[in-house]
């Protein structure tokens, strides 16, 4: 973890002053928008503004020229048009602002006079020893210190313990809209890379690896700058803490997608999936998994194993949902013997009691609280059981019980992670799965969802424990000396 010294990329996450270089009084605007966002979620530092044609902005005063700001200014957030961003990149240089962000597009992603424009860019980044992220990026931000460059109407951005890097500048924009508005978790940290053309995935996830405030990373990646460095940095982040990727450009019309998109020749393949994997990364396929495994690992972490057992209320569920659970490497383990006691004391004499467990004639005889809260007791208390699945039946007929007894359960067991889905009356999964959620059980509205969840989750266990006996294994073969030296 990271230690009372100051990390150079702390300029950008934890800024005691910024300026933005083409604020704008105008709603609606960029600039304008940045300005709003940073005040929006409470900044406390020093905020500066440039723009030679308004005296306030947001009720701060501006600034026409870059000579006219205080000396000490940490980072930069530039949003004048790519035309100009080399000269900006300098003349910031040379005011000693050493963190800068470019929002401009129009460099690499674009054409050849635009991969002209971004290799001068280059080249003043270079000369002035400044870092960047972008250009072609909305930004970035950092919720423990209040802040964010993004240009994109957020608000503010709730606080947790989340961490994304992606190669979108908009992911801080519409994607972190999605999340502010619609997930029961908040970000500790979230970069959109842009073109990538100083500050990469590799500096980023080193930064994320160490940070505290950081417990799970998620990376949207289009290609990767430097893999070896990559694969390193990877190999031991992912011994800490979860490190997941989605990677676009995966088959030749998401390759050229993705060179339309930021400029990135993406490779794909085998060997990649294997080096990942060596390096503890776990890869993900679809989009919406940025958020619903972001979802369970915010509210519960990683299960033990791939051992899960589910509640149904329909034995359609249990035969469909099982056979999921095989495709995807779940295992449905048999349940103890005094498992299976348990919840046979529960149902009627003609059904017969297992993994998956068949609720619905328990609940005609006991009610909902006690025969879906004395199985879920059952099955978590078994050891062969690593997480929990809960299918709630909702209808104005059956009823809706109070939900006190699943999360009172949940928390019972907290190494035993505990997901909600639903089927039934749509108004009341939606209103369950808001009250749960707001008490730490994460809920999806496909049944099929936690399941998709749990075995990400399940992989990323895997991966951990891999990469730790790895390393294990690396210091046992060192000479004493080195090993004592590494440690």
């Amino acid at each position: 973890m990271r230690t009372g010294v100051a990390h150079p990329l702390d300029a950008f996450f934890a800024p005691r002053s910024v300026v933005v270089v083409g604020a704008s009084s105008t709603p609606g605007k960029p600039g304008n928008v940045v300005v709003r966002n940073i005040l929006a979620n409470g900044f406390r530092g020093e905020l500066h503004l440039v723009n030679p044609r308004a005296d306030r902005i947001e009720g701060i005063q501006a600034r026409a020229t870059l000579d006219e700001l205080p000396d000490g200014i940490d980072q930069a957030i530039v949003t004048l048009p790519a035309a100009q961003t080399p000269a900006t990149v300098r003349a910031l240089g040379a005011r000693g602002i050493r963190a800068v962000v470019l929002a401009a597009s129009g460099f690499a992603e674009v054409d050849q006079m635009g991969a002209a424009l971004q290799a001068d860019l280059g080249r003043a980044i270079r000369e002035a020893g400044v870092r960047v992220i972008g250009p072609n990026t909305t930004g970035h931000v950092s919720t423990p210190a209040g802040f964010t460059s993004s240009f994109f109407p957020l608000g503010r951005v709730p606080r947790g313990s989340v961490s994304y890097v992606a190669q979108t500048g908009n992911f801080c924009g519409i994607s972190l809209r999605h999340i502010t508005s619609a997930e029961p978790f908040g970000v500790a940290r979230s970069v959109g890379l842009g073109n990538k053309v100083d500050l990469d995935e590799s500096d980023m996830l080193d930064y994320l690896g160490d940070d505290p405030e950081t417990r799970s990373i998620f990376l949207y990646l289009e290609s990767i700058a430097r893999p070896r460095e990559f694969l390193r940095i990877a190999r031991r982040v992912s011994r800490v803490k979860p490190v997941i990727l989605l990677k676009g450009g995966a088959s030749e019309a998401g390759a050229a997608a993705a060179l339309a998109h930021t400029g990135a020749l993406a490779g794909d393949g085998r060997v990649v999936d294997g080096a990942l994997a060596q390096a503890g990364v776990t890869r993900i396929h679809r989009y919406s998994s940025l958020f619903h495994v972001a979802r369970a690992l915010d509210a519960v972490g990683l299960p033990r194993g791939n051992r899960v057992s589910f509640l149904s209320p329909s034995g359609a569920f249990t035969v469909c949902l099982t056979d999921l659970c095989r495709a995807i490497g779940l295992e449905v383990p048999p349940l103890e013997p005094r498992t299976l006691a348990r919840l046979q004391a529960l149902a009627p004499s003609f059904i017969r009691m297992r993994n998956p467990v068949d609720i619905f004639g328990s609940v005609g005889l006991h009610g909902y609280e006690r025969a879906y809260g004395d199985a879920l007791d059952a099955v978590l208390a078994d050891r062969c059981v690593d997480a929990v699945v809960v299918i709630l039946m909702l209808t104005s007929e059956t009823g809706v019980p109070s939900f006190d007894f699943l999360v009172e359960r949940a928390r019972r067991q907290p190494a035993k992670p505990v997901l909600v889905t639903f089927m039934g009356e749509h108004g009341h999964n939606v209103a369950a799965k808001a009250w749960l959620e707001a008490r730490g059980v994460p809920c999806y509205m496909q049944v099929e969802e936690p399941f998709e969840v749990l075995a990400v989750l399940a992989r990323c266990r895997a991966r951990v424990r891999a990469t730790a006996a790895g390393r294990e294994g690396e210091d046992a073969r060192q000479p004493s000396a080195i090993r004592s030296n590494s440690s």
